[in-house]
């Protein structure tokens, strides 16, 4: 009998691979790489072949809809690993591929590995319990801005909760949301609103490339947010809702938060 592994790649480079990861992906017959719900800033895909001792075939997002039965024909009499940009399943594109294995019978394994979702409270300090839903913004469509993003900050900032923004990626048409371009289309939502959520003076944290060495977690007010340089993506935006001291502190050791920012949050 075969079997499926989801395997979590981390959020940098080939070297986050666990060490169970690396020995699942040796052990497989076939490996594929899912490249285009995230991405991360240092992969070599030649090394990461090196450290497993195996071709890689990549998927795009049309190879991972239009394949899944010929992955899934491969895995119901061989070991197919498809290694995952972070943590298998916070995108949730692959459940689908998953639950159509074990539907079939095939045995399914995740191995797993960091995320945004876990990595954004170590790099900010802020309390995960206190994470409200995630939310991703989206580049206009029809020249339209989704208002998800406003309804959802909004709900969680009712409750007290953070609201982890994530920018969109797109890894095939080579398209990166970025913070200064963020900041200008929740200030237009805030125009078309006026409900108060992104005011000029709201508090927001500014990611980029988080897990990387390079990282950089910046925090201030929405209007100061765009003058920074925050470098290559794939970049994020938190939203903080009531802060516990201890997490004010985090956010001036960890993100540089000027005290201006941090007052009335």
């Amino acid at each position: 009998m075969g079997e499926l592994i989801f395997i979590g790649l981390g959020l940098d480079s080939e070297e986050d691979i666990s060490l169970r990861g690396l020995k699942a992906a040796e052990a497989a017959d076939e490996v594929f790489l899912e490249a285009y719900t995230s991405l991360m800033p240092h992969l070599d895909i030649a090394r990461l072949e090196e450290l497993i001792g195996k071709r890689i075939t990549r998927l795009s997002r049309r190879q991972m809809e239009e394949e899944m039965d010929y992955v899934l024909r491969e895995a119901r009499s061989k070991r197919i690993a498809i290694l995952c940009p972070g943590d298998p399943f916070v995108a949730t594109t692959h459940i689908a591929l998953r639950i159509e294995a074990e539907k079939q019978g095939i045995k399914t394994k995740v191995i797993n590995n960091a995320s945004i979702i876990s990595a954004v409270t170590s790099a900010t300090g802020l309390q995960s319990y206190k994470l409200g839903r995630t939310v991703t913004l989206t580049f206009p469509q029809m020249g339209s801005i989704p208002e998800t993003v406003y309804d959802v900050t909004k709900d969680n900032l009712a409750m007290g909760l953070h609201t982890l923004i994530l920018l969109e990626i797109d890894v095939e048409g080579r398209r990166y949301l970025r913070i200064d371009e963020a900041v200008e289309l929740l200030r237009a939502l805030e125009n078309r609103r006026k409900e108060g959520i992104f005011t000029e003076d709201r508090l927001i944290v500014g990611l980029a490339r988080l897990g990387s060495e390079d990282m950089i977690v910046k925090a201030d007010i929405l209007a100061r947010l765009k003058l920074y340089d925050f470098g290559l993506p794939p970049h994020s935006l938190l939203v903080p809702g009531r802060l516990h001291f201890m997490e004010k502190e985090a956010l001036k050791i960890l993100a540089s938060a000027p005290d201006e920012a941090l007052r009335g949050a």
